[in-house]
């Protein structure tokens, strides 16, 4: 490699978040979203469902070295999956990164035999709404004041079937650098 060539930057690694995640899951959360920052114990109890035969959640972290950059999480019941949140650290906008992370969760919603997948979406967070209609999510309603204390409201976003999903890579989920990524997709309800 010459002085004027770089090493392209190192992809983010995803896997199943764990109890041990949630420290650099709160630092990162409390930076992206400080009005309305899940609780350790909202991260405790998502991750007890995350776990074992009876498991009804995906959440998952990236880690770029030993750096946190960003985490998602997926909650499933009676055939409907429910996207919990996803977040991007700032500096990994526009690498790919949301984009990754909504494919391992409709991937695992699809596992989970969910026949359609739903989220909420801040209404001023038009980064992740463009990704979410790229992914086939719709429009369907909004619920108002829901991101408290701002007194936000949300954009209801529905998508039909998570295993036609339109956007996904046809390469594995770790080769996709140039999708539009998301921040900050919160369900804190």
């Amino acid at each position: 490699m010459s002085s004027q060539e770089t090493a392209p930057p190192e992809q983010p690694v995803l896997r199943e978040m764990r109890w041990w995640d949630i420290d650099p899951v709160l630092a990162l959360e409390r930076e992206l979203f400080p009005d309305d920052a899940w609780s350790r114990g909202m991260f405790w109890s998502e991750l007890a469902h995350a776990r074992g035969p009876e498991a009804t959640h995906r959440y998952v972290a990236a880690y770029t070295g030993d750096r946190l950059v960003g985490y998602a999480g997926l909650a499933t019941a009676g055939g409907t999956g429910d996207v919990q949140t996803i977040a991007v650290a700032r500096d990994q906008w526009g690498s790919g990164l949301g984009s990754r992370l909504l494919t391992d969760l409709l991937e695992h919603a699809t596992a989970f035999d969910c026949t359609e997948v739903m989220l909420e979406v801040r209404v001023d967070n038009t980064r992740a709404q463009a990704l979410y209609a790229r992914f086939g999510f719709e429009p369907i309603g909004f619920r108002r004041g829901y991101y408290q204390p701002g007194n936000v409201d949300a954009l209801v976003m529905r998508l039909s079937d998570p295993s036609a999903n339109p956007a996904a890579p046809a390469t594995p989920a770790t080769d996709d650098p140039d999708s539009v990524p998301a921040q900050g997709t919160e369900h804190h309800g």
